[in-house]
């Protein structure tokens, strides 16, 4: 088992933070009130400094307390969110990632729980199959990126798996790279969001059709 240095961890929890907190902030904002390129910079710069402050005044050491640290996937998505910042068409999350993801989580969670006794989190730290997955990953999000497809999700697993085979983190586990509970909780507010939008145009042509 091949641990990351503390002090990267520290590092790169103060600076995670503050590209998700930038990014949900994006995404919360009203779209009838644009935000520019520049002010979305300026965001993200004012929220990483912030994490910087020392102690428990940094929003990051309460963050980390709770959720410890985001996955890499989840900083590369949200990276992608802030260059977008909610251009027509962009989708970060498209609906077989959030699938993906969801399920994954699922299966991770029941083991990590002990209802399932696989050890599928546990073998997320070897020291063979983990890096070659992770080369495999990146490799395979390299060529997406130059073809051109799936360009915000390639992108997000091209750095995570960087990060995580160069530097192994965020915690030298392979699983903790790809997904964590804030990333599975969008992943799962995605595919409800997309269920309601399809739902609801069938239900009120079913209501106005004669029985």
């Amino acid at each position: 088992m091949h641990l990351p240095d503390l002090g990267l961890q520290f590092i790169y929890a103060r600076l995670a933070w503050g590209i998700v907190l930038a990014a949900l902030f994006v995404a919360l904002w009203p779209r009838r009130f644009a935000l520019s390129s520049r002010a979305v910079a300026l965001l993200t710069l004012v929220m990483v400094a912030l994490q910087a402050m020392p102690g428990a005044a940094s929003p990051a050491y309460w963050l980390g307390l709770a959720f410890q640290w985001p996955s890499a996937m989840l900083v590369g998505l949200c990276v992608a969110t802030l260059y977008l910042n909610g251009k027509p068409g962009s989708r970060v999350m498209p609906d077989k990632l959030a699938m993906l993801i969801a399920a994954s989580g699922i299966v991770l969670y029941l083991d990590a729980f002990g209802l399932i006794s696989i050890g599928f989190f546990y073998w997320g730290f070897g020291p063979y199959a983990a890096p070659m997955l992770g080369l495999l990953l990146a490799v395979g999000s390299a060529v997406a990126l130059a073809r051109g497809k799936l360009m915000p999700p390639a992108f997000a697993l091209l750095v995570a798996m960087m990060g995580f085979s160069i530097l192994r983190l965020p915690t030298g586990n392979i699983w903790d790279a790809l997904i964590d509970p804030l990333l599975w909780g969008w992943a799962l507010v995605s595919l409800a969001r997309q269920g309601t939008r399809r739902v609801f145009p069938v239900a009120a042509a079913a209501r106005s059709t004669p029985l």
